[in-house]
């Protein structure tokens, strides 16, 4: 009956396999192992402080490689032709409208069809008198010159139109007294005088020399030029029995009639602009010149030429020549 009392789902021998001397010596030393280790333990982090890198240590550039600044010599060969070509260009250019401007003048001194109508002053067709002068800034100037050409014209027209107004503040001058008529009859002179005066001798050789590069031009120019500013500061100064309402006129009549001084005052101011404005030109077309290489023998040289070329001259010589001459003749 003992075999009866056994329990048949139990093995005869109750036998753990990992009760085995071997293995249990494997898993507790490994579990050991296990639970000891602790990456971030002060031991650890000491022995690997000398090899971590600091985060702030670390470059915050990327890791790409940066492009080159300078310019290749390819690039830097290639803006220097380009640069060379432009220049060419803007030189060919140049020549080419010179020799248009040459070609042109020839055509109007030998008579050519090329010949321009004159159309300054702009007149109209039924008026009896014809334009006396051929004008146009875009065509006979150069684009470089022309601003300067045009404030010079526009300073002649700022001259003619003070001239006018220094005529009618005289008239009032001579209405408040008698005895300023010589003053009224001036300013009509002046007006009268210095107004075409003006425009042949100073304005019409400068634009002369900016279009045809003349250096007697620019030598003349200056030469009138300086005396229309002496004249400027005469007249805004207003010397007593010179036709000028200028200061010390306008001043004087302050206490006979204010309002006849305002106008001359006004006067004044006009021929003070003027002085101011011909000052700063005048110093503006000095360095225009300079720049055109221009010189006074260059001057000498157009003056020499203009002269023996001249058919007047030429036949005043001939006819001087053959006469003296038929005199050496006669006394042989």
């Amino acid at each position: 009956m003992s075999e009866f009392d056994n329990n048949p789902f139990v093995d005869p021998m109750d036998v753990n396999p990992f009760q085995d001397a071997s293995v249990t010596e494997v898993t507790t030393g490994g579990i050991e192992h296990v639970e000891e280790f602790n990456p971030f333990s002060s031991n650890l982090m000491g022995s690997q402080s000398g090899t971590t890198i600091p985060i702030s240590a670390a470059s915050s550039q990327p890791a790409v490689l940066q492009a080159s600044v300078e310019p290749s010599p390819q690039a830097t060969a290639a803006a220097a032709q380009a640069n060379l070509i432009r220049q060419q260009e803007e030189l060919e250019r140049k020549a080419a409208e010179l020799d248009r401007k040459e070609k042109e003048l020839q055509n109007r001194s030998q008579g050519g069809s090329a010949v321009k109508e004159n159309n300054w002053p702009p007149l109209p067709k039924f008026f009896p008198l014809k334009p006396c002068f051929y004008q146009d800034f875009n065509e006979d100037i150069p684009e470089e010159y022309q601003k300067i050409c045009k404030r010079m014209y526009y300073l002649w027209m700022f001259h003619s139109v003070t001239l006018f107004l220094n005529v009618l503040a005289c008239l009032a001058y001579f209405t408040t007294d008698a005895g300023k008529g010589v003053d009224f009859g001036l300013s009509i002179l002046w007006f009268i005088l210095f107004t075409p005066v003006s425009l042949i001798c100073w304005y019409r050789p400068v634009y002369k020399a900016f279009r045809s590069d003349s250096s007697f031009s620019f030598f003349f120019f200056f030469f009138v030029f300086f005396f229309q500013v002496a004249v400027y500061i005469i007249q805004s100064v207003g010397i007593p029995s010179w036709g000028n309402s200028g200061w010390i006129a306008s001043i004087s009549m302050i206490r006979t009639n204010v309002a006849v001084a305002v106008v001359m005052m006004v006067v004044a101011g006009f021929f003070t602009v003027n002085a101011v404005l011909a000052v700063i030109l005048l110093k503006m077309v000095h360095s225009k010149y300079r720049r055109t290489g221009a010189s006074f023998n260059k001057a000498q040289q157009e003056f020499s030429q203009g002269v023996f070329t001249n058919s007047t001259f030429q036949s005043a010589a001939a006819g001087a020549a053959s006469s003296a001459a038929q005199g050496a003749f006669q006394r042989n």
